[in-house]
C-alpha cells in the first residue's frame, strides 16, 4: 500500500475514536510530503525516517513529537501486517530539558498591562485598548489563548459575570466566572466595541481586530511579543525561549494557589476546583501549571511549619 494512502486511512481512523488528531496529522503529512506519498510502504527506508525525524537543527522535543506520531502510525501498519518491520529507529536520542513556563511577577504584569496601550509605533490591526483588555481576560481568568479568541458575543454574559467556553480543547464546554473587577473591564470594553460600530450579533467575535474581523492566534502572539520587549520582560534563568503569552494561563494558576495559601485556605480540595475551572479532565494536567515559584515555596513551607508544630507529624 502506498505512504499517503495509508496515512489518509490512518488519520480517518483516529478520528473515527473522538480523537481531533490535528497535530500527529500534520506530522504525517509532512512525512508523505518528505518521503512522496506515492511511495510503497514497504520500502520506506531507516535512513529516510531518520532524516525526516532529526530535521536540520539540533534534536529538541519536537523529534520526540515526530517520533511517537510515526510510532503510531507504524504500529497500526504491523497490527495489519502492511509492513513488516518498522524503519524507526531503536534507539532514541535523550529528551531535551522539560520546558520551563514563565510566572511573571505582579510588578512584570503592571508593565505589561501599561505596555499593552503604548507598545505600537504606528496603527496597526489589534486596538491597543482591546489587547490590553484581552491579556487582562486571560491573567484574571486563566483561559487558554485560543479559548479567549474563540470567544462570540452571545459566549460572554457580562450582567451575570459569566464566560461560557465551548468546545475547547478536549471537546468539552465550561462556565468561568469573572471577578467583580474584571468583569467592569469587559464591560467597558463592550461598550467601546459596540461604540466603535462592529458587528453585534451574537456569532460576533467578541474580540476583533480594526476591521471587525476575528484575531488568529499568530496576530495576538506577534503583538504580545512586541509588549513583553516594550515592558522590558526577558527570562535571565538561562532558558531557551522568551516569555509567552501562554504563561499567562500558568501565572494565573501559580498566583491562585499562592493566594489560597496567603489565605489558609484548604488547597488539597480546591485543587480539583481549580482543575475545572481551567478546563482539565484530570487533576495530573493542572499539575503541569503549578511551577515551584519562591512564593509558592514559601507559602507551602509556612503551612508544612504549622502543621508540624500542631502535632500533625508523628
Amino acid at each position: 500500500m502506498r505512504l499517503g494512502a495509508m496515512i489518509t486511512d490512518y488519520i480517518a481512523y483516529r478520528k473515527a475514536l473522538g480523537e481531533r488528531f490535528h497535530t500527529n496529522a500534520k506530522i504525517l503529512n509532512s512525512f508523505a510530503r518528505a518521503i512522496d506519498g506515492g511511495t510503497e510502504l514497504a520500502e520506506i527506508k531507516p535512513n529516510q525516517v531518520n532524516n525526516f525525524l532529526n530535521g536540520t537543527g539540533p534534536i529538541t522535543a519536537s523529534w520526540h513529537v515526530r517520533y511517537n506520531a510515526l510510532l503510531g502510525f507504524y504500529r497500526y501498519a504491523l497490527s495489519r501486517g502492511l509492513v513488516m518491520t518498522s524503519p524507526l529507529p531503536a534507539v532514541r536520542p535523550r529528551r531535551p530539558q522539560p520546558f520551563v513556563p514563565y510566572i511573571y511577577t505582579h510588578e512584570e504584569l503592571r508593565r505589561l498591562m501599561a505596555a499593552a496601550l503604548t507598545y505600537q509605533k504606528n496603527r496597526g490591526l489589534l486596538e491597543p485598548y482591546m489587547v490590553q483588555t484581552l491579556l487582562l481576560l486571560l491573567y484574571g481568568t486563566g483561559l487558554r489563548p485560543s479559548e479567549a479568541l474563540r470567544l462570540s458575543l452571545a459566549d460572554v454574559d457580562l450582567a451575570e459575570a459569566l464566560i461560557t467556553i465551548r468546545d475547547s480543547k478536549f471537546f468539552t464546554s465550561r462556565l468561568v466566572p469573572t471577578g467583580a473587577s474584571l468583569n467592569q473591564n469587559l464591560l467597558r470594553y463592550a461598550a467601546h466595541r459596540h461604540q466603535a460600530g462592529y458587528p453585534q450579533n451574537d456569532t460576533s467575535p467578541f474580540f476583533v481586530k480594526r476591521n471587525g474581523q476575528r484575531i488568529s492566534i499568530s496576530n495576538i502572539d506577534k503583538a504580545f511579543q512586541r509588549i513583553r520587549q516594550e515592558a522590558r520582560v526577558s527570562r535571565v534563568d538561562g532558558a531557551r525561549y522568551q516569555p509567552r503569552l501562554h504563561d499567562l494561563r500558568h501565572t494565573y494558576a501559580v498566583h491562585r494557589l499562592t493566594s489560597w495559601y496567603q489565605e489558609g485556605k484548604d488547597v488539597q480540595r480546591l485543587l480539583p476546583q481549580l482543575s475545572t475551572y481551567l478546563g482539565h479532565r484530570y487533576l495530573a494536567a493542572t499539575s503541569v501549571y503549578l511551577t515551584m515559584t519562591p512564593e509558592l515555596l514559601n507559602q507551602a513551607s509556612q503551612r508544612f511549619e504549622i502543621y508540624a508544630l500542631k502535632g500533625g507529624l508523628p
